[in-house]
């Protein structure tokens, strides 16, 4: 049974494609914010707001997914960054 299960049960209640918001939280190094950035297409709005102390960046990224899968798939791709939290 996957983590996503609740998840992709709320997402199937959508209309697809939709614009779907991703949030994370990453380590504030350039191979991390690549990383997570790398999972996203060129046409996906992608924001970064550092933490207080700069130890982490927030990363929020609107992109226009074309079904529940994709955005699973998106997340089980940043779990297997390590220190990515997903949101």
């Amino acid at each position: 049974m996957s983590v996503f299960n609740n998840l992709r049960a709320q997402l199937e209640q959508l209309d697809w494609p939709n614009v779907y918001l991703f949030k994370f939280i990453v380590p504030n190094n350039n191979e991390h914010m690549a990383l997570v950035s790398a999972l996203f297409d060129e046409n996906a709005d992608i924001a970064y707001h550092q933490s207080g102390k700069g130890n982490y960046v927030s990363v929020s990224v609107k992109e226009v997914m074309l079904s529940a899968d994709s955005i699973i798939e998106i997340y089980e791709k940043a779990a297997q960054i390590k220190g990515v939290i997903s949101l």
